[in-house]
């Protein structure tokens, strides 16, 4: 009876604190076969059907940025592998004009750091930046969360999602991780050819092959990209003067340097590097093709490419089967209706 009585005491300030009965539907991620272990720990944020769905909603809700005016695909559009294409550089709330140009939002849970410097080291407070910088949705994190309380809708998708109908900065920023968590690009005709479903043609054999001797050491296979940082020979921007990730650490040894992108569904996501200075991948190539030793140079990009006019058709002929239509126009991911 008092075991009851201590029972009845507990629920009742259970839901005092917003808490209630609830039961997720999983949603398991598929790891394709032979990708590396994803870095995410799902343990601490498992997926489920209505944390997907309330993390999508927020993605496209521009009730995150502080006069309600963009919201999250405002710089990351689904076509163009959630990033950012419309300017060389990001723009943001008022018509602010960021630092960067926005990366893509694809197989985030195969990343160890985020942004082009790596300032972030989890996908579950990679949103922190986007939220609050001034130039982007300049917000704060307690108004965020005032705005969701007061909203008739967002309490209840919470206490579906997560049990509770108390919004907390912890449970928005697991709902954002829920959604981006499952933005996994692996069926391009790449992967097909992988799976032996299908074959290259002759031009993007060829390409894979110069891919495979010229490039892969930086974009590696089946990610396209590495953990690493890297100095790839641009010149500094004298307007912005970004010194890539020694902002971060501090280390000379670090400047100029930025992360390693991945290739996947490059097609669409121009224009590319960190400041969005090449309009096409052949610009792209170019440059690496251009490059003379440098003592800052990533190793890998000391020796010459060497590539004929030939070999760069083949290389972006090659790149363009990354490109994984299933997942640029999966309704799965769009706006929520």
């Amino acid at each position: 009876m008092k075991n009851r009585k201590y029972l009845i005491r507990i629920l009742g300030v259970l839901v005092m604190l917003g808490y209630t009965a609830y039961t997720t539907t999983p949603m398991p991620i598929s790891i394709p076969n032979l990708w590396p272990k994803p870095y995410y720990d799902f343990a601490q944020n498992k997926p489920t059907v209505e944390g997907f769905e309330l993390g999508r909603k927020l993605f496209y809700d521009p009730i995150l940025s502080r006069d309600s005016s963009i919201s999250c695909a405002s710089c990351h559009f689904q076509a163009t592998g959630f990033a950012h294409v419309d300017h060389e550089l990001s723009h943001g709330i008022d018509g602010k004009v960021g630092n960067r140009n926005a990366l893509a939002l694809q197989n985030l849970i195969w990343s160890k750091s985020f942004l082009w410097d790596g300032g972030v080291n989890h996908l579950d407070v990679q949103a922190l930046n986007p939220l609050t910088h001034p130039k982007e949705m300049d917000e704060n994190i307690p108004h965020i969360l005032q705005k969701l309380q007061e909203d008739s809708v967002y309490p209840g998708l919470f206490s579906k999602a997560f049990g509770t109908t108390k919004i907390t900065g912890q449970l928005l920023l697991k709902a954002l991780s829920q959604f981006m968590m499952q933005l996994n690009s692996c069926n391009a005709k790449y992967d097909k050819v992988m799976r032996n479903e299908t074959t290259f043609t002759a031009q993007e054999a060829l390409g894979y092959q110069i891919f495979k001797q010229k490039c892969s050491s930086c974009h590696l296979e089946p990610l396209f990209n590495t953990s690493s940082f890297e100095y790839n020979g641009l010149a500094v921007d004298p307007y912005l003067n970004d010194i890539g990730r020694m902002k971060i650490t501090g280390k000379i040894s670090d400047s100029l340097h930025f992360k390693v992108p991945s290739l996947r569904n490059c097609q669409f996501t121009a224009p590319y590097m960190h400041d969005g200075r090449f309009k096409t991948l052949t610009e792209v190539v170019k440059h690496y093709n251009s490059l003379k030793p440098h003592l800052l140079l990533a190793k890998q990009l000391q020796k010459p490419l060497d590539l004929s006019d030939n070999d760069r058709v083949d290389l972006v002929a090659f790149m363009k089967t990354l490109s994984d239509t299933e997942f640029l126009f999966n309704p799965k991911y769009a706006y929520p209706k």
